[in-house]
């Protein structure tokens, strides 16, 4: 019954999760589009009245006229719209699914003793450690002079985000890793629109109703913070869905392809934001492209030659002692009723139950145990070397229960 009731919770969990980020990345992506697209006002009344740029739009069959105040309208609207609950529906909903999978079964998810022997406890702190030095850090760098010079804090980010998705790697299992640095730059980036973003917008809007001078300071920060959001929107992304394959965060060389796949997200982000500028290169993009390729062929799996075996043994013999390995390394997961705590269903409702199902599996079964060494999750059922090498043994040989 528990992990019945875990499935709902990761289910609506991950649902409301993915309506929140939807809603909160659209609207992020359509106001840096807005602000890049603005054109000089066409009327001087409305230059007069501090208006800075403006565009005119289509969609859905009507008719769109936006402008932006160079810093506010002379008179506050009786009704303005804020955009917050996105991202912290969304933060939530995130801490809620990695608290649920990632901390709560962490010695199925998180811990991996292969890479480092941690008790539960210490996992989950450093978890959460992760999170919250994780936006200390980059807060001081933007808060420090370094944070007036554009160039200077991207470099420093760019080592900060290495250097963290190298030391995650050497401490969680590769899907743990991937999922907190992950939820790392996802702190950050509600952390900018809470201590950041919101209480400026909020000054802005009080100093319209005192009847003060608004600090131009707060749009500045508030600007800056909004464009490294925007960059790391694709990293982050791209994570959400790195637990589905395997062959990226179990790798030997994880923290690598994270780095590189990171960084070509960024670049595809540069690229649209520069569009959004007028400025068509497809330098951005083309980096990118050779990036994602250069990692997809790193990591191919290499051509073997078929293990040589004992002639005297027949391929029912082998096939034999790798059904026993299923049974006693992957059935209690990949079971129709699963009798591993934590899992109410088969994880992509794959099945070694019978001689059939692993026949049928043999590919899959091939690339998670023997390719990437990503299965059984964590090592929980301690398969080993000589194993893994009789697998691949079967594997070459052609995969046959004959």
């Amino acid at each position: 019954m528990e992990g019945y009731i875990l499935e709902w919770l990761n289910l609506l969990g991950r649902w409301v999760h993915l309506v929140t980020g939807i809603a909160w990345i659209g609207a992020s992506f359509y106001f840096v589009w807005l602000d890049n697209s603005l054109e000089t006002p066409k009327r001087d009344a409305d230059v007069e009245r501090g208006v800075g740029g403006e565009i005119w739009s289509v969609h859905g069959g009507g008719f769109y006229h936006a402008q932006k105040y160079t810093v506010a309208p002379p008179k506050l609207p009786e009704t303005l719209h804020w955009f917050k609950w996105e991202a912290y529906t969304t933060w939530s909903t995130g801490m809620f699914l990695i608290a649920l999978m990632y901390w709560y079964q962490a010695e199925i998810y998180l811990i991996d003793p292969s890479v480092m022997s941690l008790s539960k406890p210490v996992a989950v702190i450093l978890g959460m450690l992760t999170l919250v030095v994780g936006w200390v850090i980059y807060d001081l760098l933007c808060k420090s002079p370094l944070g007036k010079q554009e160039a200077t804090l991207s470099a420093l980010m760019l080592v900060f985000v290495c250097v963290a998705a190298w030391a995650l790697c050497q401490i969680f299992s590769g899907r743990g890793a991937y999922l907190h640095y992950g939820a790392m730059l996802g702190t950050i980036m509600v952390a900018n629109v809470f201590f950041v973003i919101m209480p400026g917008q909020r000054d802005l809007v009080a100093a319209k109703q005192q009847g003060r001078a608004p600090d131009p300071n707060h749009g500045i920060r508030a600007k800056q913070r909004s464009v490294h959001n925007t960059y790391f929107t694709l990293p982050v992304l791209f994570v959400m869905i790195s637990n589905h394959y395997a062959m990226t965060w179990g790798h030997e060389y994880n923290w690598l392809i994270l780095i590189a796949l990171s960084i070509a997200g960024a670049l595809i982000r540069v690229y649209f934001v520069q569009r959004h500028k007028g400025n068509q290169t497809l330098i951005p993009l083309a980096v990118s492209a050779v990036l994602i390729m250069g990692v997809a062929a790193a990591i191919a799996p290499r051509p073997t030659e078929p293990v040589a075996r004992d002639p005297g043994v027949s391929n029912a013999d082998v096939f034999a002692q790798v059904q026993t390995i299923m049974e006693a390394r992957c059935a209690n997961c990949h079971a129709k009723v699963p009798t591993q705590p934590g899992f109410s269903a088969p994880p992509k409702g794959v099945i070694l139950e019978s001689a059939d199902d692993i026949v049928r599996q043999a590919q899959t079964i091939h690339q998670q145990t023997v390719v990437t060494k990503a299965m059984p999750i964590g090592n929980l059922t301690q398969l080993t070397d000589e194993e893994r090498a009789l697998i691949d043994q079967w594997f070459q040989s052609g995969a046959k229960a004959q």
